[in-house]
């Protein structure tokens, strides 16, 4: 080997061994033919005891049969694969040294697969890069929680955490255009908080207030989880049930008017019983759209507080005739 060759390799070797990323090289065996200061320095696994080894018996843990499937691709098509840290987070188990770690407890890699050709063109060996992506990914999951939290903000009632009106009005539209075209049975609820002018006027706001967040509470304790409940403005609360007749509907609002009577509400040294009116609407063929399935449920809760009030009242035709 001439001089210059051998600067030429001294100097590629002071070049590989500073690379702010991990490098491997691995033979058609998966005989580890080089592994730098970063691999070193993270693995704890120094190059004496792997240069030459087989890499899944010195390093543990290891996804082999995709690792092999990768490598081997790049022996076959003597073309670059890639795997991003949002598919797989991580290749080696490394710790995340970052001070603001943000749950992200190992380092993220992205990982590239490159052919190496020797002097006749065949490839003999697959390197490996490993780029530590950490702070890239912590952003990312910053900025995605951020904006799912304004999503959040957005559906959500501030009192009560149920949907919203606006949101909720957009999920009445849904599941009435899906049970439309489908045939899916469905029934609608509205319901208010009885006389509760009269619970603000007596106890005050900050009481009215826990009185809407009781009955926020009881209603998501009887729901199902695929129920759509909203508040829908002041005291008045809704719930789209689906998969539900009117019959079942109204065995669901017995069980939720039943429980909140019985229930009492203790703020501020007062201890509040109170009572609610619920309407029902099963989707039929009469409900021309959304609005109008609305509609007739609060037709239905009108007639249950123009008739006593403590009721539930299932929508009838007579009701707008």
């Amino acid at each position: 080997m001439k001089t210059t060759d051998i600067s030429d390799f001294h100097w590629a070797m002071q070049i590989i061994g500073d690379l702010d990323a991990g490098l491997i090289v691995l033979d058609r065996e998966y005989k580890v033919c080089a592994w730098n200061s970063f691999m070193q320095s993270y693995s704890g696994i120094s190059a004496e005891r792997i240069l030459g080894k087989h890499l899944f018996d010195v390093v543990p843990g290891l996804p082999e049969s995709w690792i092999r499937k990768k490598v081997d691709a790049s022996f076959k098509l003597n073309s670059r694969g890639f795997s991003c840290w949002e598919d797989r987070p991580y290749l080696f188990k490394f710790k995340n040294f970052s001070p603001i770690a943000d749950g992200l407890n190992e380092m993220r890699q992205n990982i590239t697969f490159s052919p190496l050709t020797s002097v006749n063109g065949a490839v003999s060996h697959v390197s490996l890069i490993i780029n530590d992506v950490t702070d890239i990914a912590k952003n990312k999951i910053h900025l995605m929680n951020s904006n799912q939290k304004l999503s959040d903000l957005s559906r959500t009632d501030g009192l009560t955490k149920l949907f919203n009106r606006r949101y909720w009005e957009s999920c009445l539209l849904e599941e009435f255009e899906s049970c439309k075209v489908s045939g899916s049975v469905s029934s609608l609820v509205i319901f208010d908080i009885d006389h509760f002018k009269k619970v603000n006027d007596t106890y005050g706001h900050t009481v009215g207030d826990d009185v809407i967040r009781h009955a926020a509470d009881e209603l998501r304790k009887a729901t199902r989880g695929g129920d759509i409940c909203g508040r829908y403005g002041g005291e008045e609360f809704t719930v789209i049930l689906p998969g539900t007749c009117a019959d079942q509907a109204l065995y669901f609002t017995e069980r939720l008017r039943k429980r909140i009577e019985k229930s009492l509400v203790e703020c501020e040294g007062h201890t509040v019983n109170y009572k609610i009116s619920l309407g029902i609407c099963e989707l039929t063929e009469q409900q021309t759209s959304h609005l109008t399935w609305l509609e007739h449920a609060d037709k239905a809760l009108y007639f249950s507080k123009e008739n006593g009030r403590n009721r539930s009242t299932v929508f009838d035709l007579a009701f707008i005739k």
